[in-house]
């Protein structure tokens, strides 16, 4: 499950579930929003597993639920791509060795993805804005193996 704010395209949560049900799903909504941070839309997809604890926990929260057309990826493009992102730049090249390696690698990804990858729709910005570094020795720091890599000054 992704959720992304819109605005700069922030990582906010990145979990997984062999067995996604609807308590899983509204637990990782309320974890994943403090009550003064709360969304007030959420796009989704209609999948079967966003029942009615899902809709009663959005509206508990004052978040509008806006649910896709069927069979249509398109309109949440964003957290479409983020998912094809996440598939091409990371777990299409590392073997996972369990649920809880999953996890320390999404986790890992999701640190690179806010902090440090680079955006063309944010003019080349992280979605938590990185200091331009102008001057100095430039030294390639390896992300998840060395799939990624940091450059900053040292």
């Amino acid at each position: 499950m992704v959720i992304l704010r819109h605005q700069r395209r922030r990582l906010i949560s990145l979990s997984v579930t062999t067995n996604p049900t609807a308590e899983w799903i509204a637990n990782q909504i309320t974890d994943a929003f403090p009550w003064n941070e709360t969304p007030d839309h959420l796009i989704r997809d209609r999948d079967g597993s966003y029942d009615h604890a899902v809709t009663r926990r959005l509206a508990a929260m004052g978040i509008r639920d806006h649910p896709t057309a069927p069979r249509s990826p398109w309109q949440n493009g964003h957290a479409e791509r983020l998912i094809g992102s996440i598939r091409r730049e990371c777990l299409d090249h590392i073997v996972v060795f369990g649920e809880a390696h999953l996890l320390r690698i999404l986790a890992a990804y999701a640190t690179y993805y806010n902090d440090i990858g680079t955006h063309l729709a944010l003019a080349k910005d992280a979605p938590l804005r990185c200091p331009v570094q102008r001057f100095g020795e430039i030294t390639a720091l390896p992300i998840l193996g060395g799939l990624h890599h940091q450059y900053c000054r040292m």
